[in-house]
């Protein structure tokens, strides 16, 4: 199986994938309690990602070593389990670069301070003391050091919690604010996010590097395959297209920062306007009207892929008219 190309990227780029919803007034959301956005922060390099696992054939012992490249300092081994049934098991060893967490706080705090949201990041530290510790640490020396006076400014703060008490604590919160995961974390949080606000198909998904430079932008949801066969065969489908265009618009909106152009920043903010107005004005997919209408749903409650473009394009023209 080929490796997920938008992995490949991420892992190559580093840097934080940020996933952040679209809201629609008339969609609702398995947790009515979220009246604000929720965005959450993936770190987008290593951990299990990168990891290396194998299957133990029988009775033996699983070590880690590690050989500093300097000759003139020791060797160093961990003895992480003695299999004593012939069974064998499974084993992993798994890294971060302290570069690559660095990256990650600063694209965090950045993020965060530039949205005007509150920053939480969760680890399990008490269980890995040093390597979830290593991430509590740089995120708190990089916040006192360089961000905590430009947060209390802001009227807004950074917090670490633990993965548990930060999953109960989201449940229970009404959004509005940035919350920083680690590679697997974000992955499994971000899609429960997702549907939590409505579905995978009104969510952003933007990777940014440290320096704030580079950015990928994709759809959350990845790819629709099994519609693509549908319409091979010549049939009807109704593909959520707003994910994508989200993924242009995100794109282009950095684009106009980088350039400071204002029209490609106003016409970028029009369209994802009335992508939202479109829905809310009851043109929508079928993915959208079902969470809406539920077993009483028609076909006159929904629109085909390419009739929910026309009405994207139709009403755009219409906006981007009355703001000449």
């Amino acid at each position: 199986m080929w490796k997920s190309p938008n992995g490949t990227l991420r892992n190559e780029l580093g840097g934080t994938v940020f996933r952040e919803p679209i809201l629609c007034k008339n969609i609702p959301k398995l947790v009515p309690g979220w009246k604000e956005p929720i965005i959450i922060g993936r770190h987008a390099f290593g951990d299990q990602y990168k990891a290396t696992d194998f299957v133990a054939p029988g009775k033996g012992t699983f070590k880690m070593t590690f050989v500093p490249d300097d000759a003139s300092q020791q060797s160093q081994e961990w003895t992480v389990y003695h299999f004593n049934d012939a069974a064998g098991g499974v084993g992993m060893g798994m890294y971060n670069t302290k570069e690559s967490i660095l990256g990650f706080a600063r694209a965090s705090l950045e993020y965060a301070l530039d949205r005007k949201m509150p920053l939480y990041l969760s680890t399990k530290n008490t269980i890995l003391k040093r390597y979830d510790g290593q991430f509590k640490d740089v995120f708190q020396d990089l916040y006192d050091t360089e961000y905590a006076a430009k947060y209390k400014a802001a009227g807004i703060w950074y917090e670490h919690r633990l993965i548990d008490d930060m999953v109960a604590q989201v449940l229970k919160s009404k959004g509005g604010f940035v919350w920083a995961c680690k590679n697997y974390d974000g992955d499994v949080q971000s899609d429960i996010l997702a549907q939590g606000f409505g579905s995978l198909g009104l969510m952003t998904s933007v990777l940014l590097t440290p320096d704030g430079k580079t950015m990928e932008a994709e759809a959350a949801h990845g790819t629709v395959t099994r519609h693509f066969r549908v319409h091979q065969k010549g049939g009807e489908t109704s593909t959520n297209s707003i994910a994508s265009i989200f993924a242009w618009t995100r794109g282009l909106l950095h684009r106009a920062a980088l350039d400071q152009n204002a029209a490609l920043k106003t016409f970028c903010e029009q369209l994802e306007a009335t992508v939202i107005e479109t829905v809310e004005n009851g043109q929508m997919t079928k993915d959208l009207a079902l969470l809406i209408h539920e077993d009483k749903m028609e076909r006159k409650h929904w629109l085909n892929t390419f009739e929910f473009l026309d009405a994207v394009a139709e009403n755009l023209t219409a906006k981007l008219t009355l703001h000449q």
